[in-house]
């Protein structure tokens, strides 16, 4: 693009910008940058030298004017596109917002443009959790839902998830191919938003939602044990209200909070990242645990569709850890042949040895919800899903309130486990190593590396595609499996699993992240346990030593 071709398309897009914020901001840039400013003009050639990409992830990105960042004109075309891809009019759309920056100015935009193209809106009264849109869409077997929230990103990002609505079992879960090219497609064919019909009129949900998505999860299979003290935090999200009230329901004592956090906060002032599993975003809640002696830590993260625990004087469990005491404590729960679980290709190999033992049927997807979401065949009942990034998604005989991750109804469930065991004198740590006696010792680790640009997450990949490592420290690579192939059935992916052999098991499974410039490197070690206590301890410090020397390596091999 020329510099003549990027002013131009700056001024087009300055005269559609119908957000005095975001005007007044771009008319600053492109003066600056008409004046000869160097920074200005790399920062205008940043924004627009090619717009957000929408994808089975929605769209994500750093708040501001221009087609590369999130602002009002952006998601005006992006309604537009799901309208167009709705037909002429008579839809269901269901939309929610998160307490982020512009969330919710962006639902109402979304909601007058769906209006103003014929569909018809219900709009969730202010800021609530991710998981009471996927339900509320789910219940009111809406077409489409639209939740604007960017999750655990950093204050100054913003995003905007699309779920499919419907009759069939996926109804309420993200989109996925190919459903994202066709609204991609549709997207670019939006003309000036000025030129958009705007509607209004749409139907506003208010305290009536909640009850209902609390209703539903509070009628989880939960046990009869409540005595259990617990430290909460939302992170500055949008869960605390609806956690503390989904806890009372169910008949738990109160949990303590984290006041400095309790409060939906779009500036996240406590946290350098609000992502629960982020070095130092649990410490508040960390110490508020030590503080009151509780059994059990639990966070949310902003949008509260994932879930952290931890144990006082343990620390923080891995999301492997919870999900394998979740899976046992709903398989536990539930009856039948035609049950389902299932997890993602970077998730522990322990499911599948718990399904064996359950009698239940094991799952493999690609990563992300919204594949896991659709696990299962027909006639199969899918009462537990998981991925390792703290996402769960848990049910009962009668189904599952929600077809997406959802850290409220998994906290229920996870309290109602740490209750239970809490009556035998045990704590979540102890059953950990009951499990690793039962299904053996697995050990999970992950190595993120952020790189400059997309072209060398590329070559990395390529790389090791052509040239294979042999061994990842004392483990040999028995088996490579690339899933760009279409492992065993599944959609190709750009992901490669080394699984390894030696004194213990293992496996190693490089991918590019979906959502941010990183390589992502998912370890695991599996060792066989034998005895009592002290043995699952040694056998943990071995796994565990093995564990950090293949991250080490990996490492090297990837450039972190």
């Amino acid at each position: 693009m020329t510099d003549t071709e990027l002013l131009t398309r700056a001024r087009d897009w300055l005269d559609q910008d119908p957000d005095p914020a975001t005007r007044d901001e771009l008319a600053d840039l492109l003066g600056r940058a008409e004046a000869g400013e160097s920074a200005a003009a790399a920062e205008l050639a940043d924004r627009f030298a090619a717009g957000l990409e929408f994808g089975t992830a929605g769209l994500r990105g750093a708040l501001g004017a221009g087609p590369g960042r999130m602002n009002r004109v952006v998601v005006m075309r992006a309604a537009a596109g799901i309208a167009a891809w709705l037909g002429d009019g008579g839809g269901h759309v269901v939309i929610g917002h998160d307490a982020r920056h512009r969330s919710a100015d962006f639902a109402r935009d979304s909601a007058a443009v769906l209006t103003g193209a014929g569909h018809r809106v219900t709009l969730l009264e202010g800021p609530l959790p991710t998981p009471v849109l996927a339900y509320t869409l789910r219940e009111r077997g809406a077409d489409a839902g639209i939740m604007v929230t960017a999750s655990h990103n950093p204050p100054q990002d913003n995003g905007y998830k699309v779920y499919v609505g419907g009759e069939g079992d996926d109804a309420g879960a993200q989109i996925v191919s190919p459903v994202d090219a066709e609204i991609s497609a549709l997207i670019d064919e939006v003309g000036p938003v000025g030129d958009l019909p705007l509607g209004e009129g749409w139907t506003v949900l208010g305290r009536e939602t909640v009850d209902r998505y609390l209703e539903a999860i509070t009628s989880l299979p939960l046990g009869e044990d409540r005595d259990l003290s617990v430290a909460y935090t939302p992170l500055h999200g949008v869960g605390g209200r609806v956690l503390l009230e989904a806890f009372e329901r169910a008949g738990f004592p109160r949990p303590a909070v984290v006041a400095e956090q309790f409060e939906p906060d779009p500036d996240f002032p406590t946290v350098d990242f609000p992502n629960p599993e982020e070095p130092g975003a649990m410490d508040l809640a960390l110490a508020l645990g030590e503080a009151e002696g509780v059994d059990l830590v639990i966070a949310n993260d902003p949008d509260a569709d994932r879930l952290a625990l931890a144990v006082p004087g343990h620390g923080m469990l891995t999301g492997n850890e919870v999900g394998g005491l979740l899976a046992e404590y709903v398989l536990d729960r539930t009856e039948g042949p035609d049950r389902v679980v299932a997890t993602s290709i970077v998730s522990s190999s322990l499911l599948g040895e718990i399904a064996r033992d359950r009698g239940a049927r094991y799952e493999e997807t690609l990563t992300g919800f919204k594949w896991l979401a659709r696990a299962g065949g027909p006639g199969e009942r899918r009462v537990f899903a998981y991925e390792e990034a703290l996402g769960y998604c848990v049910g009962g005989d009668e189904g599952r309130p929600v077809a997406d991750k959802d850290g409220i109804s998994a906290a229920l469930m996870a309290a109602s486990l740490a209750a239970t065991a809490k009556r035998r004198g045990l704590t979540l740590v102890d059953l950990l190593d009951d499990q690793a006696r039962r299904h053996g010792l697995h050990l999970s680790d992950q190595l993120s590396v952020r790189v400059s640009a997309p072209a060398v997450i590329a070559a990395t990949m390529r790389r090791v595609r052509v040239e294979p490592p042999t061994a990842f420290g004392p483990l040999r690579v028995a088996r490579t499996v690339d899933f760009a192939e279409g492992h065993e059935g599944l959609p190709s992916t750009d992901a490669v699993r080394f699984e390894l052999e030696g004194t213990v098991r293992g496996r190693v499974t490089l991918r590019p992240s979906g959502t941010e410039p990183k390589l992502k490197a998912y370890i695991e070690v599996v060792s066989g346990v034998d005895g009592d206590i002290a043995d699952v301890a040694d056998v943990r410090a071995r796994g565990s030593k093995i564990l950090s020397e293949l991250k080490a390596e990996i490492a090297v091999l990837v450039g972190g």
